[in-house]
């Protein structure tokens, strides 16, 4: 592929800081990656009016644009931005797709108060005061893009890597092995047992970004 491009789709709350990593690491690499804003997610309270087929119709643009530019391209959704691209690697020429941490059963109760009971201990409030401050109906809309996005899986024909934290309190870890179950086209799984929902920007990043980088690269096989 002479023009290497990917597009990474962000989560719930977050924004392209959770993939700027990433994003350099394939940048290092020849890759033209593009981190787009999420409707809502510009400033603290642009949640509030925002409804997740507003997410959809931002990602759809992207992947438009690069389809018409390049021909195909590459994906990488994150938590919601797995919903997004679920429904993006079934409708555009997408050439690979990975999954991080996709939002697929949400939250795994025992790991999210382990979580919270460590942030507190830690003095750090910041995860608390994250979940006040995001509106209901906000959270309603990211509920029915997952919704929305389960027709979807089956519909991806694109070679998929799927990479799932061991210890993430926001989507249950055994949502890799459901998505494995449903996408048809699956190549690898890959788990990182002591990451947490942020996966790009925790300890194991280095041995994520590098096994990205291997499946994105691998022309001849997977």
């Amino acid at each position: 592929m002479s023009d290497k491009v990917c597009l990474g789709l962000h989560g719930f709350t977050g924004g392209p800081f959770e993939l700027t990593p990433l994003a350099r690491y394939l940048e290092n690499a020849g890759w033209t990656c593009l981190l787009p804003t999420l409707p809502g997610h510009e400033r603290p309270d642009g949640l509030r009016q925002v409804r997740w087929n507003d997410w959809l119709d931002a990602a759809e643009r992207e992947a438009q644009r690069l389809t018409e530019r390049y021909g195909s391209f590459d994906l990488v959704g994150f938590s919601m931005g797995g919903a997004l691209a679920a429904h993006i690697a079934s409708r555009y020429p997408v050439r690979r797709l990975v999954l991080l941490n996709a939002a697929v059963i949400y939250a795994s109760p025992y790991l999210l108060l382990q979580d919270f009971g460590s942030a507190l201990q830690a003095g750090d409030w910041r995860r608390y005061m994250k979940i006040r401050r995001t509106p209901l109906r906000a959270t309603v809309q990211f509920m029915r893009l997952v919704r929305s996005a389960k027709p979807m899986w089956k519909g991806i024909g694109a070679p998929t890597m799927i990479a799932q934290s061991g210890r993430d309190p926001v989507v249950h870890p055994h949502s890799a092995s459901v998505l494995a179950s449903l996408i048809p086209s699956v190549a690898r799984v890959e788990y990182f047992p002591a990451s947490k929902h942020l996966i790009c920007l925790d300890r194991e990043a280095d041995a994520l970004f590098a096994r990205i980088g291997q499946f994105l690269s691998d022309e001849t096989g997977l």
